[in-house]
């Protein structure tokens, strides 16, 4: 019997010490990995920060202090971070009341052609403006961007991109130049990390109600379920947004939100080499500054307290062209007309026409008192920006639209991160295309392409113009003409020495094949 127990014991102890050997094996597997994932990130972490196109920054949204730092103030391609102004600008919409969640958004042809990632709207459609946010902050939808864009500038992306360029600088995004709503390439469209954590905290602090769409993870678009972008939402703590992007010429860039434990930071990472190492170095930032930060100072407002988005939000299906006429009568009678986006910039009274053909009544711009400030946060000192009053407009798509040449459709994704960047940039001397800008230009028929708010940002747009129609401005003089508005000096972009009216309205024909929207008329 005695030998019978001793068996038994040591089967047991056979089992059990088999079991603990199983147990501490497989814990030891997941350790392992545990420190391999966070020896590639620092790696990752380390290699970003040697890349020479990066730049990030790390502020205390509480205090406004600058807790990390490098390269934050160098110009860099803002790529889909592009999007967070475009969002600023349709949440302060919403907010006063000019257009709702339901309110149907147009797709023209141009917006439909935009490159991928996209909602793959037809031209005619419709989606809401709720499904645009929906598509900005999951899928970077560039369609989505430039749909809303072409709606709160009254038909123009030219127009709202001014408007966005305005915005900024009113919140002390000074070297931040916008020229489209989406962030799709294009060598004028600059920021720095700096601006782009001054509008990250501006989004949280001016626009609490509507913050917690940055935190959505999937939502329902038809039958299709649209996945964010954003990694770190959902995988490292307390990151609640806010946005992604990527271009060639940009790199991998990311603006994250944080908060945890009364503790609140917006970090930048701009110019990754890939989404990976671009992650890595945005937990790294994290991890290393979120300790820092202050959960005292700033006031209960400072940072919005917004209850975080549902995992997944299902949205109806987009309304296609064929019914996109009837749902906007419909619409139209039950909710206030949409009007200009706002913003501290006075547009001319007569400018390029769109080539949607929108029915835009001129717009008229009186300027109100500042709004009060909303924090007392250093990095958002300015007041939140009052908005322009503008007479209302009323605007009817037409159903044959040509649409301009789109970005080519082989523009890699944001999470395609094995591209490599094969454009090269560099500083030129001024050509002659700068050299002949003058005061008041040349006499007879001028072509218009825009407004923009330096003689610098004029001749550039001149110089892109000219680029894309090729032969019919060989002999054009491009020309920036200085005039005053409300206070402001503006630019209008031109080009002179057409010998008669039909030489300049060839020539806007031409620029228009190309996309670029413009105007003749009699200098």
């Amino acid at each position: 019997m005695q030998a019978k127990s001793g068996i038994v014991s040591r089967s047991v102890s056979s089992v059990s010490s088999s079991r603990s050997g199983s147990f501490f094996a497989r814990l030891l597997a997941i350790l392992s990995v545990a420190v391999t994932i966070v020896m590639v990130d620092s790696v990752n972490a380390d290699a970003e920060a040697a890349n020479p196109k990066y730049a990030g920054i790390v502020v205390d949204a509480k205090t406004g202090n600058v807790l990390y730092s490098e390269n934050a103030d160098r110009l860099q391609y803002p790529a889909s971070l592009t999007k967070m102004m475009t969002l600023y600008m349709t949440f302060e919409a919403l907010e006063q009341g000019r257009i709702r969640l339901d309110t149907p958004v147009p797709f023209s042809a141009y917006a439909s052609a935009q490159a991928p990632t996209k909602l793959g709207v037809r031209a005619g459609g419709t989606i809401t403006v709720e499904q645009g946010i929906l598509g900005l902050v999951t899928l970077s939808a560039n369609d989505a961007a430039t749909a809303l864009g072409e709606m709160l500038g009254g038909g123009s992306e030219d127009r709202f991109a001014q408007l966005m360029t305005a915005k900024a600088h009113a919140l002390g995004m000074t070297r931040t130049t916008y020229r489209n709503a989406n962030g799709l390439p294009n060598t004028a469209q600059m920021t720095t990390a700096r601006d782009q954590a001054r509008l990250g905290i501006a989004l949280r602090q001016h626009f609490p109600q509507y913050y917690g769409y940055f935190s959505t993870r999937a939502f329902k678009f038809g039958s299709r379920t649209i996945r964010s972008h954003n990694r770190l939402v959902g995988s490292v703590r307390g990151v609640d947004g806010i946005k992604t992007g990527y271009t060639r010429a940009a790199g991998f860039n990311l603006v994250s939100s944080v908060q945890v434990d009364g503790k609140s930071i917006v970090g930048v990472v701009m110019g990754g080499a890939s989404t990976p190492a671009r992650d890595a170095q945005m937990r790294n930032l994290i991890a290393t500054y979120l300790p820092k930060a202050s959960n005292r100072g700033g006031s209960s407002a400072l940072i919005a307290q917004t209850a975080p988005a549902p995992t997944m939000i299902e949205t109806p299906a987009p309304v296609q062209p064929k019914k996109a006429q009837q749902m906007a009568k419909t619409i139209t009678a039950a909710q206030p007309p949409v009007s200009a986006a706002a913003a501290d910039l006075s547009l001319p009274h007569k400018g390029p026409l769109p080539d949607a053909r929108y029915q835009v009544a001129e717009t008229e711009v009186a300027y109100a008192e500042t709004a009060a400030p909303k924090s007392d946060n250093p990095l958002v000192a300015q007041p939140m920006p009052a908005p322009t009053k503008v007479k209302t407009m009323t605007f009817k798509q037409q159903a044959a639209v040509a649409a301009p040449k789109p970005t080519p459709a082989s523009m890699p994704s944001e999470q395609d991160d094995t591209s490599v960047d094969n454009v090269t940039t560099a500083s030129t001397t001024p050509s002659p295309t700068r050299a002949a800008s003058t005061s008041s230009g040349p006499t007879g028929w001028v072509v218009q392409v825009g407004v923009s708010p330096s003689r610098q940002m004029a001749m550039d747009l001149l110089e892109s113009a000219r680029s894309k129609a090729g032969k019919a401005l060989a002999s054009a003089k491009p020309f920036a003409v200085a005039y005053a508005a409300g206070g402001d000096q503006l630019y209008r972009a031109r080009f002179g020495g057409f010998d008669d009216q039909r030489d300049a309205v060839n020539a806007c024909k031409a620029l228009k094949k190309a996309g670029i929207k413009c105007w003749a008329a009699a200098q």
